[in-house]
């Protein structure tokens, strides 16, 4: 089940039920040092959000969904295809003022282990001085590697988890922490436009549409939606349907020709041309090399 149904079905699950909303973590794998869980959030406005505290050093990639991660003065929206940073030992909250739900795979490091990958990787400072790395093609191709791996049995997770340690160190040096945090209202705007694409990105989002919909003018949305997110709106519908697009291609023998006009490409050439830019090869490369996923050799992200 994709990551945004499996999503649906939670949130559906808990009002049948009743429930408040809550968290459910599964243990995909562990070592010395390290973890990996599949996080499904059920949280929605209704639910007070509560501080926490890093046990671990964690970088955490949204596969579904939306919440606003707060740490200190700081607070940042998180939105599919993005990477959440934390420090060991500092406080944090997560909250869905705005929206309902969602799916996370995160990794977690003891300080030890992951100042070691620090030094290997030649950084002299072992934490992060952003709270995110938003949904840029890098985190877009991470998304759609693992969100093929998430099934299978041995999916090679401590590569993964090393190399994921050392790039968000990386991308996390490109993406300081923003002086100003967003209103509660420029937030739910975005929010609002991120959740409409991500149910339906094969969808005509135009800036026009999406601008009328929050009630705002396209230059203003513009600026609101790369400010909030980190990308524009046009990278992130092309992104999230070439991840929608990646999976089906993991996961089912259905044409090239139709996954592309049913993501959302009106032509055959530009799908090729958009894939191969974003993950490095052609779509028919990667369903043959997705093959290799499944056997368990993790292919990185160069």
């Amino acid at each position: 089940m994709h990551s945004a149904a499996l999503v649906r079905h939670a949130l559906a699950r808990r009002s049948a039920e009743g429930k408040p909303g809550g968290t459910s973590s599964r243990l995909l794998a562990r070592g010395e040092g390290w973890s990996v869980k599949d996080i499904v959030c059920t949280h929605d406005r209704s639910d007070q959000p509560f501080e926490e505290r890093h046990n671990a050093v964690a970088v955490a990639l949204v596969l579904a969904g939306t919440f606003q991660y707060r740490c200190g003065d700081h607070s940042e929206l998180l939105a599919p295809g993005a990477l959440m940073l934390g420090n060991y030992g500092t406080c944090f909250e997560c909250g869905h003022e705005h929206a309902a739900g969602d799916r996370c795979v995160a990794f977690h490091f003891s300080p030890d282990y992951f100042e070691r990958i620090a030094a290997d990787a030649g950084y002299l400072k072992a934490s992060f001085g952003t709270l995110r790395v938003p949904p840029i093609r890098e985190t877009g191709r991470l998304g759609a590697l693992i969100g093929a791996r998430l099934d299978q049995s041995h999916a090679g997770w401590e590569d993964i988890a090393l190399d994921i340690a050392a790039r968000a160190l990386a991308l996390a040096r490109h993406h300081e922490p923003r002086r100003r945090a967003p209103s509660r209202k420029l937030l739910a705007q975005v929010t609002e436009s991120v959740r409409s694409i991500e149910a339906e990105p094969a969808r005509d989002h135009t800036l026009q549409q999406l601008a009328a919909a929050t009630g705002v003018g396209p230059y203003y949305y513009l600026r609101v939606f790369e400010r909030v997110t980190g990308v524009t709106p046009h990278q992130f519908v092309l992104r999230a349907r070439l991840r929608q697009a990646a999976l089906r291609l993991a996961e089912t023998g259905v044409q090239i020709a139709t996954i592309a006009f049913q993501s959302g490409f009106g032509d055959l050439s530009n799908f090729n041309h958009a894939f191969r830019a974003e993950f490095g090869v052609t779509p028919r490369q990667w369903r043959r090399g997705i093959r290799g996923v499944a056997s368990g050799r993790w292919p990185g992200l160069s």
